[in-house]
């Protein structure tokens, strides 16, 4: 893979704006409160699909990181993960009904920290799930895993419970910046916690790193790097840190002067990029990476990768079902997302056995330029006449305006429109976010743009 032809400086300044990740098309800010119980029936009714994924929701972490954007709680005590798993099983409850005919072929534990958890709680959690699903024989069961608060035979239960793939959070190995983002952890019990992890069984392992943390530097980022190279794992995911104190706290505690600027920032990213392309692993998507044998490439090399909001997956006609506190279900043609505050939960499904608190049902327009945009995201080019036929349209009618608007990407050698496809070059590899808001609907409206997070 020619790596340099990614950073092409000047046509990544001139796209450099704000756009979504695209685990969805609408996005979540497309979603409304009109959606109700009826539309998710609905959408389960007319779904042709019948294998399904289980994303579970785990909102507690021991400590704050203070970079951390997502959806949580802090806490020490273990009592609210007992109530949680409580209001778990009752919901479980109320949307397995639904799913009496389907096979999960997927479980993905989320948070959060999902090792906050016990090893009793996660034993009763599996426990759950089992009793009120029918798990098909092949199973891909993964949990997220923070470092810390664990301990090495962590890996052995899991695996006697059935996970078999483990994401892991590094973020850097650097103590100066540990500190910085409150988020203190051994390194080598890390590469230990990866040793254990394969001896007991797990098949794919990954490893979170973030760029653009306080105090970071090439030299400091190079001992990150090297550190993940000595693990040897499966897959890698970099992402960039976003600093938006204005909307999470915690990040008000990383002063300004501390991160690097702009063009540091950049220049981290790209020598993450080179190194673990050099180190054997396949650019998968924006911020993915995989060896060769893993999965994902193997899939992305056959035009067969696809998108959700688990991220990249292998598994085309499968719907997700989200559970817990903030989760977000796809449906058929339908996405809804549970009540994201906890006691908004939990009186949700007191009330009425589930916490869907907003959705959409997606109209065809939704359904045909979502698959556009998911071809674009997962395998960078689009076969129109796949898209034609699918849909029964006339492509180069239907996308007439949206065609035009690919002429500047055109002109700049970063997209080519044939006949029978639409094709991503491969210097356009970091801007397909950009591509891809060419064929959005709501993002020609201007609304909530500013909402998303820079492509670069």
């Amino acid at each position: 893979m020619q790596v340099a032809q990614f950073f092409d400086k000047a046509l990544l300044a001139k796209y450099n704006t704000s756009g979504p990740r695209y685990t969805s098309y609408p996005t979540a800010l497309e979603f409304n409160t009109e959606f109700e119980q009826a539309d998710f029936a609905k959408a389960v009714s007319q779904s042709p699909n019948r294998d399904l994924s289980l994303y579970i929701h785990i909102p507690f972490c021991h400590s704050l990181c203070y970079y951390c954007g997502c959806n949580k709680i802090v806490t020490r005590r273990r009592d609210k993960a007992e109530d949680y798993l409580l209001y778990l099983a009752k919901e479980v409850a109320d949307r397995a009904k639904y799913f009496g005919d389907h096979n999960v072929t997927q479980v993905h534990l989320g948070g959060g920290t999902p090792s906050f958890l016990t090893k009793e709680q996660l034993t009763t959690l599996v426990n759950l799930l089992k009793q009120n699903f029918n798990f098909a024989e092949q199973l891909e069961m993964s949990i997220e895993v923070d470092p810390r608060e664990i301990e090495l035979d962590i890996t052995d239960h899991l695996a006697n419970l059935g996970f078999n793939r483990m994401s892991i959070g590094v973020q850097d190995v650097d103590e100066v910046v540990q500190i910085a983002i409150n988020r203190t952890q051994s390194t080598r019990f890390i590469q230990q916690l990866v040793e254990r992890a394969k001896s007991v069984g797990f098949n794919s392992i990954n490893l979170d790193l973030i760029y653009g943390l306080p105090h970071q530097n090439q030299e400091t980022f190079s001992r990150t790097l090297a550190a993940v190279e000595s693990m040897n794992v499966d897959r890698i995911s970099l992402f960039s840190y976003a600093h938006l104190p204005s909307r999470f706290a915690a990040q008000r505690k990383l002063k300004d002067e501390w991160l690097p600027d702009a063009k540091k920032k950049f220049s981290l990213m790209r020598f993450a990029i080179e190194t673990l392309c050099a180190q054997g692993f396949d650019f998968i998507g924006m911020d993915h990476f995989a060896k060769p044998t893993d999965e994902l490439a193997i899939a992305q090399k056959n035009g067969t990768l696809h998108r959700n909001f688990q991220g990249y997956t292998t598994q085309e006609n499968c719907d997700l079902l989200g559970l817990g506190v903030s989760s977000i279900s796809a449906i058929g043609n339908s996405f809804s997302q549970n009540n994201k505050e906890l006691k908004g939960y939990y009186k949700a499904v007191d009330q009425q056995g589930h916490a869907i608190e907003k959705g959409r049902m997606l109209t065809t327009d939704d359904v045909i330029r979502g698959q556009v945009i998911k071809a674009l995201m997962c395998n960078m080019k689009v076969d129109k006449t796949a898209i034609a036929k699918q849909f029964d349209i006339d492509f180069d009618q239907y996308f007439a305006d949206d065609l035009v608007s690919l002429s500047a990407f055109i002109d700049d050698g970063l997209v080519t429109v044939t006949p029978s496809e639409i094709i991503v070059a491969a210097k356009a590899r970091l801007l397909i976010r950009n591509i891809c808001m060419t064929f959005d609907a709501y993002m020609k409206q201007h609304i909530n743009q500013q909402r998303f997070s820079r492509v670069i």
